[in-house]
């Protein structure tokens, strides 16, 4: 989905498949892939060097996992992308004290891979190490809350679960502050009805950004698109 090279009902088929081949929500894992390598006579490289289910051998290696939540978003399923970042939220992963001691790593690090081996299921891998943690950002911030920052145009276009009833956040640009408010009254995933600022409606939906000491205030409202 993220290439746009298959059509977008091969795409769609191929993220269910990955969905129910990948995901493992009562282990809170997004594998990379499955099953993993362990006595096949071809040599796919290094990978095979890991025990079956470390890192990138079948393993979550969550550089390419945070992909699988990039492309539900993209393909308008707030609900699923946002589940998919949860089960990789190291603060997910260490709600009860159990689970602490089977994470085995900072609660508060994005790991670059959890273990799916056995005896070591939900073990957390390398820690401080790892450009996961800028991903999961991005994909939050961007894929997820919709901000998108070209230079001075700020585009808003959210992909979040129906359930949520919005969110607000706060962007300052130089000296000014940008105070955002998403409503989401009809509880869509995703769709812009309508966009203002500072009273006024913007037709084209973009946000000039201007470095001036004033508080703006921008109100987006999720629905079907106002013609």
């Amino acid at each position: 989905w993220l290439s746009g090279a298959a059509t977008p009902e091969r795409a769609s088929i191929a993220l269910e498949s990955a969905w129910r081949q990948l995901v493992r929500e009562d282990d809170k894992l997004v594998l990379l892939f499955t099953p993993p390598f362990d006595k096949s006579r071809r040599n796919p490289g290094y990978i095979k060097g890991y025990p079956p289910g470390v890192r990138e051998n079948g393993g979550q290696y969550t550089h390419g996992s945070l992909w699988l939540a990039m492309a539900m978003a993209r393909k308008g399923d707030g609900d699923r992308a946002a589940r998919l970042l949860r089960l990789m939220n190291p603060i997910e992963q260490t709600k009860e004290s159990e689970n602490v001691w089977r994470y085995r790593v900072e609660p508060y690090v994005v790991t670059a891979d959890v273990y799916h081996l056995q005896g070591r299921v939900g073990q957390g891998g390398w820690s401080w190490y790892t450009g996961s943690a800028a991903w999961m950002y991005r994909v939050w911030l961007e894929e997820i809350l919709g901000f998108r920052l070209e230079g001075e145009r700020l585009q808003l276009d959210p992909v979040i679960p129906g359930w949520w009833d919005g969110f607000t956040l706060t962007y300052r640009y130089g000296e000014a502050a940008y105070s955002i408010e998403v409503q989401n009254p009809d509880h869509v995933e995703r769709g812009v009805h309508s966009i203002e600022m500072d009273g006024r409606l913007l037709e084209d939906g973009i946000v000039l950004l201007k470095s001036d000491p004033v508080k703006h205030r921008v109100r987006l409202v999720l629905g079907e698109e106002s013609s």
